[in-house]
């Protein structure tokens, strides 16, 4: 198998047209997937493609080369491709979050009476849209709140760290709290948690930071973000189309974000990190707790990838506010582009994408279905973070109103470039709201 070399192709042709764009390239007769680039999801498509590829009913003609391009922009770039009739791939990524958007360019997909069993009807409907099944739901996403238990056990046990820990909280958070079992966090308590646990804050900390925060300016770090003001009340907009950002909820969540942030409750270049950089802190042993994608735990309780945390790292859902106890959540998934010069040889790939054998490939390689029954059990003891996710996305999972509409995308975006001046202090909190504000009511009205 090997990585198409399109991708250099791709950067030529942006270098002298300035277009980000693939329109124009043509893929071989075999199967070309864009997936989506970096962590677990590339390293698990590639383990698929690779146990696909070897079967010995598979003709060379269709065997799968995958195509990769930066996260940056890129479903800026992939509207831009498939809108333009690009056959550059036969197959694409989707996200639950933009199937409307790219539906008109994609070919509905027949996955098979039995794709029911392996994923259940829940997470196949993260990849339908007005009725129609778009694709392959490979990868379930929503958050867990990561903490080290051994840290966390010897804190409940020490009478003296818990009065610390209350003389902390009282400090910054106003009430003196006590420590809880991680599965009984608030927001706040969390919070307290971090601070007890940074050295700047408590010298006496086993540990340099209490958490670690994904600020960078991505939209991606919103949809973490956000599940903390949610729980306090927030939405994009109420049931009048009113957009209804600059509120209290907002404003808790965004201050807490930053108080953590100048106590040195996370590292001070936080500004610039999101997914990679989040783990590779919390992998070094120097991090005591962190809200991270679902997707991290099958490395982060690696001995292999990570030997400092891997036995002592512990995954709940995300901490609860006055409102409840949410994550956000969507399906990560590949369909058919109706473009592709090879749909017969991508469809098989897909429907084969769709059986235990390929998600167990998949799910042992790193990657995070959404599985029930037998598909799951089977990999129940390799993976047992992929136990809870459905349970966390019947329980806990939300989608703002306006987030499933064709500006979605862009909301986050608008969010994450006036959150992150304000966590930046390029701009003032009022600032950065009412710039959110502003620009989402010309987006989602």
């Amino acid at each position: 198998m090997t990585c198409k070399t399109l991708w250099g192709k791709y950067l030529l042709g942006a270098a002298m047209s300035g277009a980000l764009t693939l329109t124009g390239l043509t893929a071989s007769a075999e199967v070309t997937v864009l997936g989506w680039p970096g962590g677990p999801e590339e390293t698990a498509l590639r383990a698929a493609a690779e146990a696909y590829n070897a079967k010995s009913d598979v003709a060379d003609d269709n065997k799968v080369d995958l195509l990769f391009f930066s996260r940056d922009g890129f479903f800026d770039k992939l509207a831009a491709d498939l809108a333009a009739g690009t056959d550059a791939f036969d197959v694409n990524l989707i996200a639950t979050y933009s199937i409307g958007r790219y539906a008109p360019f994609m070919e509905p997909i027949d996955l098979g009476a039995d794709a029911t069993d392996v994923f259940g009807e829940a997470v196949l409907s993260t990849m339908q849209f007005e009725g129609q099944q778009y694709g392959v739901p490979t990868d379930l996403s929503l958050h867990f709140m990561y903490y080290r238990d051994d840290l966390i056990a010897e804190l409940l046990s020490d009478d003296a760290a818990k009065a610390r820990y209350a003389e902390i909280a009282q400090e910054y958070l106003g009430t003196a709290l006590e420590p809880k079992a991680p599965d009984d966090w608030t927001w706040e308590d969390w919070a307290a948690t971090a601070l007890y646990f940074t050295e700047a804050v408590n010298p006496d900390s086993p540990t340099r930071y209490g958490t670690v925060l994904q600020m960078k300016n991505l939209l991606f770090n919103m949809m973490i973000f956000q599940s903390l003001p949610r729980a306090y009340g927030a939405d994009w907009m109420d049931a009048d189309g009113n957009i209804t950002v600059d509120s209290d909820a907002y404003r808790t969540g965004l201050e807490m974000y930053r108080m953590l942030l100048d106590a040195g409750a996370t590292p001070r270049d936080s500004l610039s990190y999101e997914y990679a950089e989040a783990n590779a802190a919390f992998g070094s042993g120097r991090v005591a707790t962190m809200v991270q994608w679902n997707a991290a735990a099958g490395d982060l309780m690696n001995a292999e990838t990570n030997p400092v945390v891997a036995d002592v790292t512990k995954t709940v859902a995300p901490p609860s506010g006055p409102e409840g106890r949410f994550t956000h959540v969507h399906g990560l998934g590949l369909g058919i582009n109706k473009a592709a010069p090879n749909k017969a040889g991508a469809e098989a790939f897909l429907q084969w994408l769709a059986t235990p054998e390929a998600m167990q490939a998949y799910a042992t390689a790193g990657g995070a279905p959404g599985l029930s029954g037998a598909a799951l059990d089977a990999v129940a003891d390799a993976r047992p973070d992929l136990v809870p996710l459905g349970s966390y996305a019947s329980q806990y999972g939300y989608v703002m109103n306006g987030a499933t509409s064709g500006s979605a995308l862009t909301v986050y975006e608008l969010q994450a470039k006036a959150f992150t001046g304000y966590w930046g202090d390029v701009q003032s909190l009022d600032e950065a709201l009412s710039e959110a504000e502003t620009g989402m009511a010309d987006l989602l009205k």
